[in-house]
């Protein structure tokens, strides 16, 4: 398995998911949102009272798992190997992670805010309006720190672990949290499952991306063990610590959303970041990659050689 997870994550390097494609053909994920959405509306009603919206909200977070883990388990059976590459590549986001970021740090350098404040409000929720060259580019340097392990680690962590239908429950979870499982009223005991979940299933990836950072960043370890714990997610602060001590910046801190001030808490320590320090998280960040690649190839002389499953 592990050979033919890393073909899927060299197939998804390369090509990623073109946005001419996902115009045509909307990538799995939106499939799988599209069916999120529509349990959400239907089910998450104020009339049925919380402890009900919570049980239906299990109910969403089951059936979601259940299809995916089954449509996983019928492309492995029938498909075999070549089939599994050719949609494992799907739930990976490796490229797209890199070519979003990229386009944020080409006008930041440029000095171009405004087609910066643009890029980097496709990849976070603040309000870009109020972002400066250093709150764009700590919100870059954030995202990219926290996708890599939503987007890269755990999805091959599990993809390793469970096969495609691992996959496709990792990335049910993960999208089913990222609509519905938010603190607000609305969704607070709708979400309740989906979030914990995803909380879960992000443990041990995030507390690996963490160490894939520090170690592809030559540092990080300390600011890692001592911040990550500040975050308001269990998760997603290992990443971005580690990020913040490779970088030597500052990240968190206070941030605006939807007009309301988020009084964050500061993770690593030094200076604000820059525009030229979200190249530099780039590299860590590629680094970071291609060892988990080796790891992947270590792995897979470990599990049986260069045999590929029949």
């Amino acid at each position: 398995m592990p050979w033919i997870v890393l073909a899927a994550a060299g197939v998804e390097a390369v090509i990623g998911y073109p946005d001419a494609v996902h115009r045509r053909f909307p990538h799995p994920v939106v499939w799988i949102g599209a069916v999120i959405g529509h349990l959400e509306r239907m089910l998450n009603q104020v009339s049925f009272g919380e402890p009900l919206r919570r049980l239906l909200g299990v109910v969403t977070l089951l059936a979601i798992v259940a299809v995916s883990a089954g449509a996983g388990l019928l492309i492995t059976r029938y498909g075999g190997p070549w089939a599994v590459i050719a949609v494992g590549w799907l739930g990976l986001a490796q490229r797209n992670l890199w070519d979003h970021v990229q386009v944020v740090a080409k006008p930041l350098a440029a000095g171009d805010l405004d087609a910066a404040r643009a890029a980097v409000g496709m990849i976070v929720g603040r309000d870009v309006a109020r972002l400066d060259e250093s709150d764009i580019a700590a919100a870059a340097i954030e995202s990219l720190a926290e996708s890599f392990c939503d987007g890269v680690v755990a999805p091959l962590f599990w993809f390793v672990i469970g096969g495609l239908p691992g996959l496709f429950v990792y990335k049910a979870v993960n999208t089913a949290d990222s609509m519905i499982g938010h603190r607000e009223p609305r969704w607070r005991s709708f979400g309740w499952a989906s979030a914990r979940c995803d909380d879960l299933l992000n443990l041990i990836p995030a507390r690996l991306a963490g160490a894939l950072v520090a170690i592809a960043g030559r540092g990080g370890w300390k600011m890692m063990l001592r911040d990550a714990g500040k975050h308001a997610s269990p998760n997603a602060g290992w990443p971005e610590a580690a990020m913040a001590g490779a970088l030597g910046v500052r990240l968190g801190g206070a941030a605006w959303y939807d007009g309301m001030l988020s009084k964050r808490p500061v993770l690593g320590e030094g200076r604000t970041p820059e525009a030229a320090d979200v190249p530099r998280a780039l590299r860590v960040y590629l680094v970071a990659c291609a060892i988990l690649w080796l790891m992947l190839a270590l792995l897979g002389f470990l599990w049986g050689g260069f045999a590929w499953p029949h």
